[in-house]
């Protein structure tokens, strides 16, 4: 540190050599009402919006000796905290924590933020956090650390990420929250929203969820924060808090705290289980006390794996995923004014939606007739009208959206169209024919897209005069919610082509990534296998209940039966029969799972009153089973060998570049847990990888602990 911490650790600049310093800038502010004088620190790292401010250890320095040269200035009457435009911080600087090789490393960091921020609320000056914008982690943590609060309505982002990464807010925030709002909130605030896809709250949201005290708009918000610090400062304005209940409601969030860990991750990650072990005890311990379980829970957890992984998936997700790999130069990407969508159908309804909210341009639809057609305009107003009703669009916008939206019989109102996207039955001759009839309608420069799954973009374009306007824009479901786009370059796509439709995935908000032509591409490819091996289990003789159950300790989004149902068996089947006749000695088509679709059966599982599945009667009946059953051990190393030989097989195809391709389509595709880092690391670190392929996926070191 660049501040002597009273430990004989240093952790500084071999540790975050590549620290963005966040400066702290402090002036004198007169307040109104005759308040007196504020200290106004402003945090800054002197980049733009898209670098938020973070806290390394010089950054740390620098805010300390911000607050230690006014806390006890007898002029200053109070100190206010605010960030660079639009940004408060993004909470700690990631970038060292994977060089952190020692515990008391670890302990010494959660110390030091613990020593700068508890500075705020020490009882020597009161404070003011001015939540300007973007809050996370540690950066909430720091106004949570004074006395006031005050947040600008406009705030993208307020959140605790940390048990998403695999640690906890350690720098005040696991201890503070609760005692501020109550352990009820606390809990949805710090384990919920992180293990939910690491839900973020908006600026309306946090003063009724107790987080701040008031909420101001617009530009002149510091100015608004200030004059009613002033007021508060001189008794115009009382802060009134709501009540915490100590009380049975305190144990009763824990518990359901531990409840919803299990569920999601089935002890596979320690994280989210030491949090709520400190919100337990904070309804009794003092501050310091608080203080020093975070900075023993921080010091255990840096020093896992699992925190190591989350640290690389999200550095994926963070910076490979907006650098895709191998990508044309984006200078050739040519504009899209016009976009049209092949189908009608809940999957080109929702690609209608997305095209039409993100790019805000005229977005056709056709199918074979009128009740079709109106059937996808329908949904798409109700989406539509949800998203209002939510606040997510205003009324003008939600107006524009809908009339962008249009559709017809005619596949004739492409002609003015530069990207038109087939969304029909997943059946080649039936994609061959759609793109025959569209190439002698749309303009020579527009791109062809195809959201195929399975099939192959290159065999789709092969009977057209010219293919390499013939990409695959493959999406996966929800649409709404999955942020993955699988871009698939056929034999003769060129590099326009190729180039507009990375620019258009970009105006999506999607994440693209670029593979080859190949069968299933990526993710498919992988859960297929996957699936096959689990069901080849079932088949074999394996109850139904573990084999679904196997997989669950390694906290994956849902068990493998779960997914079937989401999937549907006819999609998945599908899928299967097509790798099986790409390579038949490794994909596996499930003789149940034929039997299911035969019957129509929506999957494997019913479900009772609680929600938990079971199979009825009518769905056994169908099974025709064997008699040599694997146990739950057993399914999940299966399972494993499969995902490991795939992966690799596919990496030597050259389907993606790197395997962190692998693992960020795993983790935007297919949710796969951040703290397996999705599933190169978790296969090396577990040594399925060198007994199965003979070698590592990534160096030693990466996504683990150094060795």
């Amino acid at each position: 540190m660049s501040k002597d911490t009273g430990t004989n650790a240093v952790v500084g600049s071999e540790v975050f050599p590549d620290e963005v310093v966040t400066h702290a800038y402090v002036r004198d502010v007169e307040m109104p009402h005759g308040a007196g004088t504020m200290a106004l620190i402003t945090l800054d790292n002197g980049l733009d919006h898209t670098r938020p401010n973070s806290f390394g250890p010089q950054g740390l320095a620098e805010l300390d000796a911000a607050i230690d040269a006014v806390i006890d200035r007898e002029d200053v009457a109070a100190i206010g905290l605010t960030g660079k435009p639009f940004i408060l911080a993004a909470g700690a600087d990631l970038t060292g924590m994977p060089r952190i090789t020692h515990r008391r490393q670890a302990l010494e960091i959660a110390r030091y933020g613990h020593e700068v921020f508890g500075k705020l609320d020490d009882g020597r000056k009161p404070s003011f956090g001015f939540i300007n914008g973007l809050a996370l982690g540690g950066g909430l943590e720091l106004p949570l650390n004074c006395t006031y609060r005050t947040v600008i309505a406009s705030a993208p982002a307020v959140a605790f990420p940390e048990c998403f990464l695999g640690i906890l807010p350690a720098w005040g925030g696991t201890w503070l929250l609760p005692n501020l709002v109550g352990a009820d909130r606390a809990v949805k605030i710090i384990i919920e929203n992180a293990l939910n896809t690491n839900r973020m709250m908006r600026g309306p949201e946090i003063q009724p969820a107790g987080l701040a005290d008031a909420t101001f708009e617009g530009a002149d918000f510091l100015e608004r924060s200030i004059d009613w610090a002033a007021q508060v400062l001189t008794g115009r304005i009382t802060v009134e808090r709501d009540p915490v209940d100590r009380g049975e409601a305190w144990d009763a969030a824990v518990v359901r705290g531990h409840a919803f860990v299990d569920a999601k991750l089935h002890g596979a990650a320690p994280a989210p289980v030491r949090a709520l072990d400190i919100i337990a005890a904070a309804k009794v311990c003092t501050k310091a006390e608080g203080f020093a379980l975070e900075d023993e829970a921080l010091a255990d957890l840096l020093m896992t794996d699992e925190l190591r992984a989350g640290l690389y998936a999200f550095d994926l997700v963070q910076r490979r995923a907006k650098k895709p790999v191998g990508v044309p130069d984006k200078a050739l990407a040519r504009p899209v004014t016009k976009v049209g969508i092949v189908g009608a159908g809940l999957m080109a309804s929702q690609l209608a939606l997305l095209f039409a909210r993100r790019l805000l341009v005229p977005v056709v639809l056709t199918d074979l007739d009128d009740e079709r057609v109106e059937k996808g305009l329908s949904y798409v107003r109700g989406e539509v009208d949800k998203l209002a009703a939510k606040g997510r669009v205003n009324a003008d916008l939600a107006n524009r959206i809908k009339g962008l939206v249009t559709g017809s019989t005619d596949k004739g109102v492409y002609a003015d169209c530069s990207f038109v996207l087939e969304a029909v039955f997943e059946e080649m001759k039936l994609k061959q024919q759609v793109f025959a009839e569209l190439e002698g309608i749309v303009p020579p420069e527009c791109v062809l897209a195809t959201n195929t799954s399975s099939l192959s973009v290159s065999t789709m374009a092969s009977k057209l005069t010219h293919p390499e306007r013939v990409v695959g824009f493959h999406f996966f479901n929800p649409v709404a919610i999955l942020p993955l786009l699988e871009v698939v370059r056929g034999e003769r796509t060129d590099d326009a082509s190729l180039a507009t439709a990375f620019a258009v995935a970009k105006g999506l908000k999607k994440n693209a990534i670029l593979v080859k032509d190949a069968p299933a591409f990526v993710v498919n490819r992988i859960l297929t296998r996957f699936m096959g091996e689990v069901t080849k289990c079932l088949d074999e003789g394996t109850p139904a209940e573990v084999a679904d159950r196997a997989l669950l300790s390694l906290g994956l989004p849902m068990a493998p039966f779960v997914l079937l149902q989401l999937v549907g068996p006819a999609v998945a089947l599908h899928v299967a029969e097509t790798l099986h006749e790409a390579f038949p000695d490794r994909f596996y088509v499930s003789p149940n799972l034929q039997r299911l679709v035969a019957a129509n059966k929506p999957g494997l599982w019913s479900w009772n009153e609680k929600g938990q599945p079971y199979l009825d009667d009518d769905t056994r009946a169908l099974l025709d089973v064997g008699d040599a059953p694997s146990s739950e051990d057993e399914v999940r190393e299966r399972a494993l060998a499969a995902i490991a030989d795939e992966v690799r097989r596919l990496l030597d195809d050259g389907v993606v570049a790197e395997p962190q391709d692998v693992d960020l389509a795993l983790v935007l595709g297919a949710g796969w847990p951040f703290h397996l880092g999705g599933v190169t690391p978790y296969l090396d670190r577990s040594g399925v990888a060198e007994r199965v392929t003979g070698k590592r996926f990534l160096r030693k070191g990466v996504a683990s602990l150094p060795t």
